[in-house]
């Protein structure tokens, strides 16, 4: 006897909708739960992903046995989830291709500021540089790729966070602490949260000896990223001045819309 008869298929049809341009709808729910875990810090429990997606427990339980046998999330002691060690593959290779197409772009930040220029991503709660093209004067500033800082210290840790709900950058400060790098830096969530509205009215974030001293940074959001990123120059304090901050900016800003034109078009439509 048959499971199905095709006067069934018209009332499947109706309670799952076709995905979105096409495509495959259980792939779809599968990588926003991965990205709602990820946004709570990597670990979450089944009724809090329920509740953050609107999907059924059933649902969700389904696919994340899915997840859990190919890899990419594991089931804790305390019957909760987490992001799984194959997404650490899989994410270091997005970055290494992330940072080869942003060369050309940070390349051309060296040529119009003669500052070091650099594009870092928020992976989970800590800062990591993905590329850099060092500047041409003797004395630069360098960092380098794969570093992780926390984001409480860094402009582009400013820029990446200027429009994260406050509570959730209370939350993640909470997580990581606010240690000292300089004498310079913030270390107490209220200020950080007033050098975030300052970023948010600017439209850029500053590092004024907060990483280390004698070394400023400016740095600004790429909008519309696929993944959270930004793009800074840093260079000498002495170089890096006020004055040089008003002519630096706009190319920054500037930049950053091109690459995230770059980024948006780099894949193939179909």
């Amino acid at each position: 006897m048959p499971t199905s008869s095709a006067s069934d298929a018209p009332a499947e049809a109706a309670a799952k909708p076709a995905a979105a341009g096409g495509g495959v709808q259980s792939l779809e729910r599968a990588f926003d739960l991965l990205e709602r875990m990820a946004d709570a810090g990597g670990e979450v429990g089944l009724s809090e992903l329920s509740a953050s997606s609107g999907l059924p427990l059933p649902t969700i339980h389904r696919l994340m046995r899915t997840l859990v046998v190919c890899g990419y999330v594991r089931q804790q002691t305390n019957r909760r989830y987490a992001l799984g060690p194959r997404l650490i593959r899989l994410g270091e290779s997005a970055s290494r291709l992330l940072g080869t197409w942003a060369r050309p772009y940070l390349a051309r930040l060296v040529e119009e500021t003669g500052e070091t220029a650099n594009m870092a991503l928020l992976d989970g709660d800590e800062i990591v540089y993905v590329a850099q093209v060092p500047s041409k004067h003797s004395m630069r500033m360098f960092t380098e790729v794969g570093r992780r800082v926390l984001p409480h210290s860094t402009g582009v840790g400013k820029a990446l966070l200027a429009h994260t709900p406050a509570d959730e950058v209370r939350a993640l400060l909470s997580r990581t602490g606010m240690p000292a790098a300089t004498d310079k830096t913030i270390t107490t969530a209220d200020a950080f949260l007033s050098a975030l509205e300052e970023v948010r009215r600017t439209g850029y974030a500053v590092d004024d000896n907060e990483q280390e001293i004698g070394v400023r940074c400016l740095a600004v959001p790429v909008p519309d990223s696929p993944t959270a990123a930004a793009i800074s120059i840093s260079g000498p304090a002495g170089r890096v001045t006020e004055a040089a901050t008003e002519r630096i900016v706009p190319v920054l800003q500037q930049v950053a819309v091109e690459l995230s034109e770059a980024l948006a078009s780099s894949g193939p439509s179909t």
